[in-house]
């Protein structure tokens, strides 16, 4: 017997495609691989998904809720209404944006990627940290079966909530097997970066505080002193770009950090390919999929031991803590390390398959259906 699943990706806007997006659409390009004839999946999404993620429009079908993407508050609404509506026939429910609405569905996954807003509630306005604090607790008493991404998550709502433990189970991020193969050629990208015989160390995250991107000037300045070094950084900007520029102006780095905005995923791989080192220095994530693929590009990674990232990297990498004086020589360690650890990386990135992901929310979506 076939089993319908509908999956609430309504929070995911069109043209916009973040760290928590990208864990979702990945593994449901995976699922499509494993799913056979035993699941029937419908998306339900913002007008343009189409357009935006044409494989999966190919996929799977999907439904656009029309309105979704004028707002959160008319998105919740229509979740609330519309969507319950005409999900109420399916035999199971996923919602992928961290909260489910009260109509949610009998039989439901919910998808919770991190709970930053518990670690860092300085982050978040008064406004989103009171909605948070509100619908998360309830939502997750209400899911018959909670996926996060790593076991870092998972133990936090279980510890935070009081879940038991059987409902909430570790779906692993699915990191795309050709990254190398379309990566942007180092030719190209020294030439339109003007960074011939640079040496390049490369960060790329938005330029929220917790990613911590003002450590890593402190080490440009203090220990990582060479003038041929180079710091990349690529990503939106966030609540911190202002600190930063003003930092990067202050310590007279502006020959030394090169800040791109958002760059194509052929550039980002390229420039992956092409640095010493992913440096990594973040306060919290809930997984960090660019030391994945980083470690899958063969390119060694120097991470912060905070919140996920000690999981994530295992000892494919440096994991060191946000003492200054702990990173003035992890330059020198990876190059006397280069070799193993770029082995060891490409390694444990094949346990980080969307294949593997997709096979582990099918686990779930079956666990939650028994």
């Amino acid at each position: 017997m076939t089993l319908r699943v509908a999956v609430n990706l309504t929070w995911l806007r069109a043209g916009q495609v973040g760290g928590s997006q990208e864990y979702l659409l990945r593994q449901l390009t995976g699922l499509s691989e494993c799913a056979g004839e035993k699941l029937d999946v419908t998306l339900f999404v913002q007008s343009g998904f189409g357009a935006d993620h044409p494989q999966l429009a190919e996929l799977f079908d999907y439904v656009e809720v029309k309105g979704a993407g004028r707002g959160r508050l008319l998105r919740i609404i229509l979740e609330q209404t519309w969507v319950a509506l005409k999900t109420r026939k399916f035999d199971l429910v996923h919602h992928g944006g961290g909260t489910m609405p009260r109509f949610a569905g009998k039989r439901t996954v919910l998808t919770v990627h991190d709970v930053q807003y518990l670690s860092f509630p300085e982050n978040f306005s008064r406004l989103r940290l009171a909605y948070l604090s509100k619908i998360v607790p309830r939502s997750l008493r209400r899911a018959t079966l909670v996926t996060t991404p790593s076991q870092y998550v998972r133990s936090r709502v279980i510890e935070k909530f009081g879940l038991d433990g059987a409902r909430v189970r570790v779906v692993r991020h699915g990191i795309g097997a050709d990254l190398v193969r379309s990566a942007t050629s180092e030719g190209e990208l020294r030439r339109r970066l003007r960074l011939e015989n640079r040496d390049l160390i490369f960060l790329p995250a938005v330029t929220h505080p917790h990613k911590n991107h003002k450590f890593l000037l402190q080490l440009m300045t203090r220990y990582w002193t060479d003038k041929n070094l180079v710091l990349v950084c690529a990503g939106g900007k966030g609540r911190g770009e202002d600190a930063f520029m003003r930092e990067v102006r202050r310590l007279n780095l502006d020959d030394r950090v090169i800040r791109l905005g958002r760059v194509s995923d052929d550039d980002r791989d390229g420039l992956l390919r092409i640095s010493r080192a992913l440096v990594f220095p973040s306060l919290y994530e809930g997984f960090g999929a660019p030391v994945i693929e980083a470690m899958q590009i063969g390119t060694p990674v120097i991470a912060s031991d905070c919140a996920a990232l000690p999981e994530v990297v295992g000892d494919a990498g440096l994991v060191l803590p946000l003492q200054i004086e702990k990173w003035a020589d992890a330059l020198t360690v990876v190059e006397s390390k280069r070799n193993s650890l770029v082995t060891a990386g490409k390694e444990r990135a094949r346990n980080f398959s969307i294949a593997a992901s997709g096979q582990d929310l099918f686990d779930c979506y079956m666990a939650a259906l028994s």
